[in-house]
């Protein structure tokens, strides 16, 4: 049996590029992070924030998957048969 924790590596990516988008956001929020120009700092961290969040959505439901599955494998028609 696979682990549950254990993410493919496309996962992983993501879900690093959606921490630094959320990084990102709390940067420009605090003003640590210097804008050029004029642009609007709150609807940019927001937006990186959003992005960060969706970023993660795929490792957190393939933890919630695969956990489901070990714990109740009767759910998903995989009941051990070696017995």
């Amino acid at each position: 049996m696979q682990s549950v924790a254990r993410l493919p590596r496309f996962i992983v990516v993501l879900e690093a590029a959606g921490g630094l988008l959320i990084l990102g956001a709390l940067l420009l929020i605090n003003h640590w992070l210097p804008l050029p120009g004029q642009a609007d700092i709150q609807t940019l961290a927001t937006m990186l924030f959003i992005a960060g969040i969706v970023l993660m959505l795929p490792a957190a439901w393939l933890l919630m998957w695969r956990t489901a599955k070990a714990i109740a494998p009767q759910l998903f028609n995989q009941i051990d048969k070696r017995k």
